[in-house]
């Protein structure tokens, strides 16, 4: 008798809010006190917006959220922790995550509430969904199946190839990927389409 289907919640495609895009737009500052609005988009259009503050000046950090959604008005705080960085200089932040108490560094909107993904235990990532073959022809394909978006990144406005004379990691990455495609034959895209 076949499984039948869970259609599982991904988390791809959950919003989520993440200590390093905090401190990417400089919410993260010693005993400062910073607010402002994240916006996510899709195909340049915002389709969700939420109020941040974050309080860096008292001695237990956190953050507040303030959005509607739903029809619902949601107004908290998420506390922060510090742990020593593991290369010996510096602190790595963590949320602590007001349902579950774990320490985390993405936190997922799910019933209306960021809160980390442990909480939705029947949650799923998009990859956990493939079958084994198809995460196999994946990992040899999966460049040439991307080839759109690659190029898409390598010439998108503000996309820098060069930084102080030398390439950008993320240069260097979109570039070995384009070059894997483009040795992936016709012969094997043929015998690739023939197997089904």
């Amino acid at each position: 008798m076949p499984k039948f289907p869970s259609y599982p919640l991904l988390f791809d495609e959950l919003l989520s809010l993440s200590v390093s895009d905090l401190k990417k737009l400089g919410y993260l500052q010693q005993g400062k006190l910073k607010s402002g609005k994240l916006q996510w988009s899709r195909y340049g259009q915002v389709t969700s917006s939420i109020g941040v503050m974050v309080d860096f000046i008292k001695k237990a950090p956190r953050l507040r959220l303030n959005y509607n959604c739903n029809g619902n008005k949601y107004d908290y705080w998420v506390s922060f922790q510090s742990v020593l960085s593991n290369l010996g200089f510096g602190e790595v932040w963590f949320f602590i995550c007001p349902f579950t108490h774990k320490r985390c560094r993405k936190l997922h909107l799910i019933n209306g509430s960021f809160m980390h993904r442990s909480n939705l235990p029947s949650g799923m990532y998009e990859s956990q969904t493939k079958s084994k073959s198809w995460r196999h022809l994946d990992k040899v394909y999966g460049s040439l199946f991307k080839m759109d978006r690659l190029y898409e990144e390598l010439y998108s406005k503000h996309f820098k190839t060069h930084y102080n004379g030398k390439p950008t990691k993320r240069y260097l990455r979109l570039m070995e990927q384009i070059q894997k495609a483009d040795k992936i034959s016709n012969y094997e895209i043929e015998s690739l389409l023939r197997m089904n």
